[in-house]
């Protein structure tokens, strides 16, 4: 099966995640979106997405073609109804395209039936959803990946509470006098991952490939590192992309990072107002603040985009693509793609070379190459942003 993921209406309020990818690379649970269908689906999967990601991430077209909505969280049921589907089809939920099949010339305009979906689906909405969802996508995303497979041997340095069986150690980790609590959920270690001692973690919780929890780090699920970050100090229902780094003591809950992003040393952030009233995020596509009715929410932070140390982020803030921050005091809740300063020096643009110059250098250390297209994307979201 060949499955194209266009980027539906939802794609819009996921910002600023969607301003550096598709919405299918956007990772919730274990897996990132494209992933979890790539692996239930058995499929080859690539993207329809704005023209500047393109080069990135390219559609490839065959005689028959599956075309998904990116944001679109696969289930039993929705998976089986997709796979039903015949040429010309187009599978619908309250007149909201969800899937169709089309020849290699066709269009969406080429939809010939229409199939009403009745069962509920799951997606990712908004940029809350990322972390209010891993929980649920974690525990998946942890029956999919280890079914029929045994786990590598659990060193006894560690103390683990709970079943052992929901304790899932990939080829090449290492995890040594760490405190393992899978009892309220799964805990799943990558290959080549390191949990260091004096670590204590509570699932569910996924560490990705060559990512590394640092000594004496206390981590809440419901949280999933992306592969080839660093984390320590304190975090709760937190989702790292991956290629980032939270290595010092501070707090962060309840909040989304990107790739390529960078805190400080006891950068901190809030996922609780101190009235306890239900906190307002920047929305990209309605430009204005919305209530998302949560009580918890914390930190959203774009693609290379950085910090220094004794950061301060009240709860709900959003900041963008490429920035660059520092200063005591509280950054603003929204910091615009390119910002560069903080609270007691204000903010300017960010030079591009200098955003570039720091890109990379930092792809360089993880065993990357900050190429032409990459350049591109950020060139045009510096222009555009």
């Amino acid at each position: 099966m060949n499955i194209i993921f266009f980027d539906d209406t939802n794609s819009a309020h996921l910002k600023p995640f969607t301003l550096t990818r598709p919405a299918a690379e956007i990772r919730v649970g274990i897996m990132t979106i494209r992933e979890k269908w790539e692996k239930i689906m058995q499929a080859k999967c690539s993207w329809l997405t704005a023209e500047y990601l393109q080069k990135k991430y390219p559609v490839t077209v065959e005689d028959e073609n599956v075309l998904v909505a990116s944001s679109l969280l696969p289930t039993p049921e929705l998976t089986k109804a997709v796979k039903k589907l015949q040429i010309g089809d187009g599978l619908y939920k309250n007149g909201v395209l969800l899937a169709a099949k089309l020849g290699k010339s066709a269009s969406i305009g080429d939809i010939c039936r229409i199939e009403e979906f009745d069962d509920e689906i799951s997606q990712i909405a908004s940029v809350t959803d990322i972390f209010m969802k891993n929980d649920e996508e974690l525990r998946k995303d942890f029956k999919i990946i280890t079914k029929s497979r045994k786990s590598a041997e659990i060193s006894d340095t560690n103390l683990i509470i709970g079943d052992k069986k929901d304790i899932f150690v990939e080829k090449g980790a290492k995890i040594e006098g760490a405190v393992l609590n899978c009892s309220a959920g799964p805990i799943y270690i990558g290959k080549e991952a390191e949990v260091m001692e004096m670590a204590t973690i509570r699932g569910p919780f996924a560490l990705c490939e060559h990512s590394q929890v640092k000594m004496s780090a206390k981590i809440y699920g419901a949280t999933t590192i992306g592969p080839w970050c660093k984390v320590g100090g304190e975090l709760s229902n937190v989702v790292f992309f991956g290629y980032s780094n939270k290595a010092h003591d501070g707090f962060l809950g309840n909040s989304v990072v990107g790739e390529w992003c960078n805190f400080g040393a006891d950068t901190n952030a809030s996922n609780l107002k101190n009235n306890y009233s239900t906190i307002k995020i920047w929305n990209y596509e309605r430009k204005r603040f919305r209530d998302t009715g949560l009580q918890f929410c914390g930190l959203f932070m774009g693609d290379h985009s950085k910090c220094g140390i004794n950061s301060m982020f009240n709860s709900g803030t959003i900041v963008g693509v490429g920035c660059n921050l520092f200063g005591t005091g509280y950054y603003r809740n929204l910091v615009d793609s390119f910002s560069y300063g903080g609270p007691n020096t204000g903010y300017e643009k960010y030079r591009l070379d200098k955003v570039i110059e720091t890109a990379e250098q930092v792809f360089v250390r993880r065993h990357k190459t900050f190429d032409e297209t990459e350049k591109e994307i950020m060139e045009y979201l510096w222009e555009n942003c």
